[in-house]
């Protein structure tokens, strides 16, 4: 795989272990980016390549940044966007709710929904996306720190009683 052509400009990061392991500060960083892309960004090819170019800076675990674009799949990508047009909306985005129902209801096809995107729906939709994206990214971060930690401390307790050596 180092050996390829179309990975070469990448090939520091691919043979550096930094980005494969699991530490204590690399995997709440691979699920602030994959969480981060995988909502912001709603392309599913895109997601995870997003989140490694957003891995590598940030020295987090790619594998992890990438498996945590499937945060938005098809059950929950929905919940997402009808979330970032009311929020949106909460912003002052103009957001007409009437249009994306009937859309909805009528089975549009995919040129009528980009038109309809393209029109006051967009600004609504980036911005709402993006706050869904930063506030769920950082619990996320958060909730993957604190349980990374009780897991090491919970690890060390069962060690330090197989030794026989408790505080």
């Amino acid at each position: 795989m180092a050996e390829s052509r179309w990975l070469k400009p990448v090939k520091k990061y691919i043979l550096a272990s930094e980005y494969w392991r699991f530490t204590r500060r690399s995997v709440p960083r691979a699920v602030l980016a994959g969480t981060f892309i995988g909502i912001f960004l709603m392309i599913p090819g895109l997601q995870m390549i997003g989140a490694t170019m957003m891995a590598i800076p940030m020295r987090a675990n790619i594998p992890l940044a990438a498996a945590m674009t499937w945060i938005s799949n098809p059950f929950t990508t929905p919940v997402f966007l009808i979330g970032a047009l009311e929020v949106g909306s909460m912003f002052g985005f103009q957001t007409d709710f009437r249009a994306f129902n009937e859309l909805l209801a009528s089975g549009a096809s995919l040129r009528e929904w980009s038109d309809w995107l393209a029109s006051s729906a967009a600004p609504s939709m980036v911005v709402g996306l993006l706050v869904i994206a930063v506030l769920l990214s950082l619990v996320a971060y958060w909730v993957s720190l604190i349980g990374w930690r009780l897991w090491v401390g919970r690890r060390w307790r069962q060690r330090l009683a197989r030794e026989g050596t408790i505080f």
